[in-house]
């Protein structure tokens, strides 16, 4: 069932980062927090979000409503009957400022008498929505030219943003929304160090960004940035701390209530975790896993931006890459040719990554010619693109191509050093 039809109350469940499971949990805290006796369950949630008008909640769960959004009943789409406004104060943060409000059985004592004044520019969703605009750009980006680009430009927006948060007045609403940008960001950068190093800086901000989710309580963020652990630890041999990753990334996302999509992306890094420490049989689980996980991706109605990429393509490539552990790289090109004829134009990084896997792989089962066609392909397509990991890839070849004779395997190892003495002018 999808989840929510655009109702005020499921954007900003969506903006908070919930999925309906993971919201009704969160109203459990919050109610025990509150030591209010309100409960909601999915069933009720899915009403109130799809009905219209929603059948309106009873005193408890108001409380816990407006506690959990900062904001009046009224204006999360309910129809409020006038005593029932009368008697619900605003819980949450001030629209003025940032500060609480202290709450008493007559009316609100405001609280600016005894917290300091606060100054600076007004932040709102307008500004919310410029930068957001400027941080989904990031995606666009590390697809087309890699992730040292990237990497660059998510630290200028980074600061920018930690920036606004110190120095600026806004309401609760938003400094959620800019605390979560900036958790994203270092999601985002933990991956651009794994493309374009250095590891450290990559792990750092991998746990960097696990903190901040925990710190937001955003169960769906840390499923990323296990995700993202999982591939630099398989780099770094740490094949135990990729399992762990792994398995604290299933644990999350049952909790959390995801979907297939993202349950497929971590049903692909532990793909990779087992392939690449030997564990030829766990490999093939996963896989299994993965290709149940895509085929029920199209009933899911509430995909994270950095799970949307996973699909047959990242299948196929995990296949080839459980062959050509197995030694048997004659079996591993049909997946590579089809996961590189499935990328989008707009992967124009993913599909050098994938192509330069498919020239190495050629190459190893002594198809010298199509392997150096494919390599040529590679050079004339990747120009823009700056990944440390493309280039080990470029260099691997190269080493591997010197011990042929072949005029092509003469040119594509010029080429390559062609290219790679152009990078480092």
């Amino acid at each position: 069932m999808a989840e929510g039809n655009g109702s005020p109350l499921a954007r900003l469940r969506k903006e908070a980062g919930y999925t309906q499971t993971a919201f009704v949990a969160a109203f459990a805290r919050e109610a025990d927090r509150l030591g209010v006796s309100a409960s909601v369950s999915v069933r009720q949630l899915r009403r109130w979000e799809s009905e219209a008008p929603p059948p309106l909640p009873h005193p408890g769960q108001q409380a816990v409503l407006e506690a959990l959004f900062g904001l009046p009943l009224a204006d999360l789409g309910f129809a409020v009957p006038a005593h029932r406004r009368a008697t619900a104060e605003r819980i949450g943060d001030d629209e003025e400022v940032r500060r609480r409000a202290f709450v008493t059985g007559t009316g609100a004592v405001v609280a600016a008498a005894i917290l300091p004044q606060q100054h600076g520019p007004r932040l709102g969703a307008s500004d919310v929505a410029a930068l957001r605009a400027r941080f989904a750009d990031l995606y666009t980006v590390d697809h087309r030219l890699g992730g040292i680009p990237a990497k660059t430009r998510a630290q200028r927006l980074e600061q920018q943003i930690t920036r606004a948060l110190n120095g600026s007045v806004y309401t609760s609403r938003v400094g959620r929304a800019l605390q979560t940008m900036l958790c994203e960001i270092a999601c985002h950068r933990a991956w651009f160090g794994y493309d374009g190093g250095p590891a450290g800086e990559a792990r750092a901000a991998c746990m960097e960004a696990m903190t901040a989710a925990q710190l937001i309580d955003n169960p769906l963020l840390q499923v990323r940035a296990l995700n993202t652990l999982s591939l630099l630890t398989v780099d770094s041999g740490r094949f135990w701390e990729a399992r762990s990753a792994v398995e604290n990334a299933y644990r999350l996302a049952h909790q959390a209530g995801a979907g297939p999509t993202v349950h497929l992306v971590i049903s692909l890094r532990e793909a990779s975790a087992a392939t690449h420490s030997g564990d030829l049989p766990g490999a093939r689980r996963a896989l299994s896993r993965a290709v149940s996980y895509q085929g029920r991706t199209d009933m899911d109605t509430d995909v994270p931006p950095w799970a949307r990429f996973a699909g047959p393509v990242e299948v196929d490539y995990a296949t080839a890459a459980y062959y050509a552990r197995a030694h048997r790289p004659a079996r591993a090109i049909p997946f590579l040719r089809a996961a590189v004829a499935g990328l989008g134009g707009g992967y124009t990084r993913n599909t050098a990554w994938y192509r330069a896997r498919l020239a190495q792989t050629l190459l190893d089962t002594g198809e010298v010619e199509e392997a150096c066609h494919e390599m040529t392909r590679v050079l004339a397509a990747c120009g823009g693109v700056s990944s440390a990991r493309l280039r080990r890839r470029l260099h691997a070849f190269e080493q591997a191509a010197v011990r042929f004779e072949a005029s092509s395997a003469r040119d594509a190892v010029e080429r390559i050093r062609e290219t790679t003495r152009a990078r480092a002018r």
